[in-house]
């Protein structure tokens, strides 16, 4: 049985908690030590036995705990190699760390292997991951611009994927973000919008995929509401209806509900 739980998702953190068997990984640290842990705990895991850390960019909702994460855990971190070199170059790897592995885009912990794919976003070497354990297969799949055929593949055929629904679009364009914002968050390398998300679901439920779960929606850009709405529609019209065919959620700014499969 594995567990998925995101202990943070949005502009102001993200963090999940993935766990198979006695193993279990951490992808991101963008709320505090202290969040993680306690969430860690609420989900039914052990902070000090974590087999590994990964990170998917270098934003600061994605890594302003990796320091202490690393610190306190003493887990190997697994990234790309141009993360893993702004990490080094900014001190946020500690000298406990016993292995940073950045030539491979797959690493195993324990049960679990992780598998890195590349992401369109304007951070270097921005990347999601695909989690494959005992039991089946979940993603990561946040901060991208669009949905490359890479990402495709990787998130093909899974259990759970926690996929960006970061903003409504007409939200966004009326919001007060200034122009050059939204420019950045409406291009190639920023976010996926409702629109652009929900356009995926069918091939991920024709795919296998089981759960859907709408991640780093925008709390001025977008609702929880929206979001879901915009997968439901997407799913009916293929003739799928959300929590029969599929599960169909939201995940939270702070802890989400743990996903098993």
């Amino acid at each position: 049985m594995a567990r998925f739980c995101p202990l943070a998702s949005g502009s102001s953190g993200n963090s999940t908690y993935i766990s198979s068997g006695a193993s279990a990984v951490i992808i991101d640290a963008g709320i505090s030590y202290k969040a993680i842990a306690e969430r860690v705990a609420a989900a039914g895991g052990d902070i000090n036995k974590i087999s590994g850390v990964a990170v998917t960019h270098t934003h600061s909702d994605h890594i302003s705990s990796i320091k202490a994460l690393l610190q306190k855990t003493h887990a190997p971190l697994f990234a790309s190699r141009q993360t893993a070199e702004y990490l080094i170059a900014k001190n946020l790897i500690p000298s406990v760390t016993d292995c940073i592995i950045t030539d491979s885009d797959t690493a195993t912990f324990g049960d679990i292997e992780l598998v890195r794919f590349n992401t369109s976003h304007d951070a270097a070497g921005s990347c999601g991951y695909r989690v494959n354990t005992k039991s089946g297969s979940c993603a990561v799949c946040t901060d991208l611009g669009i949905v490359t055929d890479e990402v495709r593949n990787a998130i093909s055929g899974i259990n759970t994927v926690l996929l960006e629904f970061n903003h409504d679009i007409d939200m966004l364009r009326r919001g007060p973000y200034p122009p050059h914002l939204k420019i950045r968050i409406l291009s190639d390398l920023g976010h996926l919008s409702n629109s652009l998300a929900a356009a995926e679901v069918a091939g991920l439920l024709n795919s296998g995929v089981k759960q859907i779960i709408c991640g780093h929606i925008s709390r001025q850009n977008n609702t929880p509401d929206l979001a879901v709405a915009a997968a439901r529609i997407a799913a009916e019209a293929v003739g799928a209806k959300a929590n029969m065919d599929f599960l169909l959620s939201a995940a939270r700014v702070g802890m989400s509900e743990v996903s098993v499969f």
